[in-house]
């Protein structure tokens, strides 16, 4: 959940500045009159002083109601809103936790210690285990008014006995992991140093049980990154004075120095060892090939405040894991070809685009940047290729491919023939058998492996192409799976010489796989003649064909290339050297400094009709056309200050709109955990995207959104800010339990389930953050992405695709990142030709939450497809400041129509749901202040009274 911040606080104040002014005058002019007053006979010094009261009373309850239904009227209706996740709703969503969670925990080693006996007594060694990973922090963040599971509670449920001596010991070291939070970070990594560890406790430990479980932890959060040098830069409190946990240059994903003693202790004094990781980012896993105790190793990816019974019931078999990883192991994660151009780097050239905001958080805003030098050839992508073209020894590489995962159990899987009919779309049948003791999960992956020309378009050796999952099997049992996808899906991007999706002739190899890595049989397509999807010859999911928009984000970096075996692989994956932004781009830079509306107006554009009165209503186009010319009739009953409201104070909302009697609706926060921060209404924090990418199970996607749709519907939120679908770019990426994987079809195909269970209920699911946010690091200041257009259209735009083509989603929301030179958030090319044109996407866009800073405006958004911003209250640049243009006009209205359109689809016009006319909380201050009024006059009325019977006195 996201906290009030310093910044909000003085926007607010500034808003509010001439009405705390006018109060301050009248309380000084109040005090003046008094003092006056004290100075007159007895008759004046009454009326005066009783008709000053008056007065102060009235300008109070004046200046009161101005500020309440002036600038404070949305943060009140936000605030007074209702809604909240019933009972049942919470039992349902705690019990499909347990099922995610059991699906989605990953066995990665059993060397025949599991499953253990049920009742069996455990010693359950390292801090974490008495506050492992449940999620993340800022939007991730899940409440405390909900009952969490903890991982020693999942345990005891599931039978097990722990040494409550070990635990206690842990809980006198310290009860709270520190905050990494959106403001700032503690990585500190609590784990009591061996030394402090009494001798009798490790004594008692032994004779309580012969079973070890070490649990570790790592945790992320939005706002920063994981660090790549624990030692530089960052709050880090050592665990003893004896020694660093860190030495310099490690990162953080990998054991410290306490966790590795606690290690050598624990391995030298038990021959069964179990190790849980709960984190959402991969970890270094060396140390189970240096430590012959360790006999079995577990994935738990963030569970959320339910889901850690799921642990018990798979280290006791009452469930069987069939989770499969959502990312590649890597054995050196300083390796891996994004480590050296991920962070903060700053552009030296760049004074006439910096701007000192003044503010507390933002500070001076200056442009960054970050060079996706690995191209395409992320993840396994890139370790598969590796390995093909003999630039690494896989082995020594990686240690957990991606789509691994163990089973108690032993499947055999069977390929059939590839189905081919005429419009190219390709069936096979995968028959799956268990052939162990035990029921349990299979997943199944269809992979292809696409024929490469030397220096010609880059492809990867291994691609997911097709997956899905069994359900259970019992001993003996088979199940056929069909498993489809289309030729032309097998298509790469060529961004150089077509400029379009090309499906090159040749030979494809569709492997079935245990894994990205392990093959178990394969089949051959061949594509006769290369088919080029240009201009003439679109894809059939395309509204209009593919081509290149993104030429600007190439920038000057070396990308990786697989022609002759890698051979620029040591250029391209160096750490940047050049940080100067080059005149072509500066030439196309955007930002609030140099951004003016009035030079980029259309003399052609002719002037909308605004304030029409047709008749028509909002609610009469449910269900329409988003072409239906009625729309033309409802924008132009319209007036422009409804317009530049409706879309520039979308924070958490969408405004009402009198003139076509639009409703109000709500918007919530939150990934795993649906978040009212204005309320302080919360749902249930649910297992991470990690947990419900690693079950591999479509159905079970389908019912996440479900769920989240449906205490969305019980909060009366009718928009859902997730899911979000960016790609794990990097191990190190902050975000990483809030995005999926590293592989687009697996994100796209999850999200996309997602997002049809929350539509089940009514609800738009804002997909975000479109596009290119894989890190923390700088997103608030002005970070360019390069890329080139084939990874950007491949790697990180792939999930938001399926998400939409596949998922139907009706909401995006865009990120704070550029795409080379120009934002996310007013990026035509992103928004328009590519979203709306080729994917043929219809509804709303909104921003990230609009920080006013030096790079987000409502004018340069609006005019680019983002709708609506995110911001609750007027802070300057989220209202277009072009309110006369046509062109400016014609925008806002296109913007409300995209708003309009998707509310008017949602839950907020369901009958039951319709609200408009008069809030709760007006209706309750137009009473109040009738009554106030009804007091004034009445001591008016006795004042004057008094007054003359004083008066006659005298």
């Amino acid at each position: 959940m996201l906290s009030i911040n310093m910044t909000d606080v003085i926007n607010v104040l500034k808003l509010i500045a001439p009405h705390l002014i006018a109060l301050a005058i009248v309380v000084v002019a109040f005090i003046v009159c008094m003092i006056i007053a004290g100075k007159k006979e007895k008759h004046t010094r009454f009326f005066m002083r009783r008709q000053s009261l008056t007065a102060f009373l009235l300008a109070i309850i004046t200046i009161v109601n101005l500020i309440c239904f002036g600038p404070m009227s949305n943060m009140i209706t936000l605030a007074t809103g209702k809604g909240e996740v019933s009972d049942k709703t919470i039992d349902e969503a705690r019990e499909l936790s347990k099922e995610v969670a059991g699906e989605g925990i990953v066995l990665l080693e059993n060397k025949g210690a599991l499953p253990m006996e049920s009742g069996k007594k455990l010693n359950v060694f390292g801090w974490s285990s008495t506050n492992p990973y449940y999620g993340g922090t800022g939007s991730g963040g899940f409440s405390a008014d909900f009952e969490t599971t903890s991982l020693l509670d999942g345990l005891h449920e599931a039978g097990f006995e722990t040494n409550e001596e070990l635990s206690d010991f842990y809980t006198s070291y310290r009860t709270d992991r520190p905050e990494i939070g959106l403001f700032g970070q503690d990585w500190t990594l609590p784990e009591p140093a061996l030394s402090t560890y009494p001798k009798e406790l490790l004594e008692n430990a032994k004779e309580y049980s012969d079973t070890a479980l070490i649990v570790i932890a790592r945790s992320g959060g939005e706002g920063a990154d994981l660090p790549k040098d624990v030692t530089s830069g960052v709050t880090y409190n050592e665990n003893s004075e004896d020694y660093k946990d860190f030495e310099k240059g490690q990162h953080i994903l990998q054991l410290d120095k306490s966790e590795r003693d606690l290690f050598d202790e624990v391995c030298s004094d038990y021959d069964n060892v179990i190790v849980a990781y709960t984190g959402a980012n991969t970890f270094e896993m060396n140390f189970v090939d240096e430590y012959p105790s360790i006999k079995g190793l577990i994935w738990c990816q963030g569970l959320g405040q339910g889901g850690f019974p799921a642990l018990g019931s798979i280290l006791n078999g009452d469930v069987n894991p069939s989770g499969k990883t959502s990312d590649t192991f890597a054995r050196h994660i300083d390796n891996a070809p994004w480590f050296n151009n991920f962070g903060d780097y700053a552009f030296d050239n760049v004074d006439e685009f910096t701007y000192d905001s003044g503010d507390p958080i933002l500070g001076v805003s200056a442009p960054h940047f970050v060079n996706y030098v690995e191209g395409i050839y992320v993840g396994y992508r890139f370790y598969e290729t590796a390995a093909v073209e003999g630039l690494i020894d896989y082995d020594k590489e990686v240690q957990y491919p991606f789509g691994y995962g163990l089973s108690y159990t032993t499947f055999k899987q069977e390929m059939g023939e590839l189905n081919i009919d005429a419009d190219g779309n390709v069936t096979v049948d995968v028959t799956v058998t268990n052939t162990g003791d035990v029921a349990g999960k299979s997943a199944v992956e269809l992979y292809d492996t696409p024929p490469y020309t030397n220096g010609g378009i880059e492809k990867s050796a291994v691609n997911l192409i097709a997956f899905d999952k069994t359900d259970i099997l019992g001993p003996g049992e088979s199940q056929t799976i069909t498993l489809d996808f289309t030729e032309e899906s097998l298509a790469s991007y060529d961004d150089k010489a077509e400029k379009a999706y090309v499906l090159e002739e040749g030979d494809y190899v569709i492997s079935l796989r245990e894994d990205a890595h392990t093959v178990i049989d394969e089949k051959t397509l061949n594509i006769a003649k290369t088919i080029v999807y240009g201009e003439n010859n679109k894809r059939s999911t395309d509204q209009v064909a593919a081509t290149n928009h993104f030429d600007t984000a190439i920038g000057n970096a070396t990308y990786l290339s697989r022609a002759d075996h890698f051979a620029n692989y040591e250029e391209a994956t160096a750490a940047p050297t050049n940080f100067s932004m080059t005149d072509e781009a500066k030439a196309e830079y955007v930002c609030n400094l140099n951004y003016d509306p009035n030079a980029l107006n259309d003399s052609n554009d002719e002037m909308p009709t605004t304030g029409a009165k047709n008749g028509l209503k909002l609610e009469d186009l449910r269900g329409a056309e988003y072409d239906d010319p009625r729309w033309e009739d409802l924008l132009d009953e319209l007036t422009v200050s409804e317009m530049a409201s409706l879309v520039g104070l979308g924070g958490y909302q969408t405004l009402e709109v009198p003139s076509v009697e639009k409703a109000r609706t709500t918007d919530c926060d939150g990934p795993a955990s649906i978040t009212n921060n204005f309320t302080g209404k919360f749902s249930i924090g649910m297992p991470s995207s990690v947990t419900l990418a690693c079950t591999f199970n479509k159905e079970l996607a389908l019912s996440y959104g479900r769920i989240m749709g449906k205490m969305c519907d019980e909060m009366d939120a009718s928009g859902w800010y997730a899911p979000a679908i960016n790609t794990h770019r990097a191990a190190l990426g902050g975000r990483e339990f809030e995005y999926v994987s590293e592989d687009g079809l697996l994100s796209g195909t999850q999200i996309s389930q997602e997002v049809i269970g929350a539509k089940e209920f009514g609800v738009y699911s804002y997909i975000k953050h479109f596009a290119m946010n894989d890190q923390e690091t700088n997103r608030w200041n002005m970070i360019s992405v390069w890329a080139p257009e084939q990874a950007i259209r491949e790697i990180y735009l792939k999930p938001f695709e399926i998400a939409v083509k596949q998922g139907g989603a009706q909401a995006v929301m865009s990120s704070y990142s550029y795409i080379g030179p120009h934002w996310s958030g007013a990026n035509d090319s992103l928004l328009n030709k590519v979203l709306r044109d080729e994917w043929g996407f219809r509804g709303m866009v909104i921003t990230d939450y609009f920080l006013g800073a030096n790079f987000m405006d409502a004018d340069a958004a609006i005019r680019n497809g983002n709708d609506l911003m995110l911001v609750a209250y007027e802070m300057g640049t989220n209202t277009p400041d072009d309110q006369t243009s046509a062109t400016g006009i014609k925008a806002m209205r296109q913007a409300s129509k995209n708003i309009m359109y998707t509310v008017v689809n949602s839950r907020a016009y369901e009958p039951e749901n319709l609200k408009t006319g008069l809030y709760p909380w007006q209706i309750a201050f137009i009473i109040v202040d009738i009554i106030l009024a009804g007091l004034l006059i009445l001591l008016e009325v006795k004042t004057m009274k008094k007054y003359k019977t004083i008066k006659s006195t005298m």
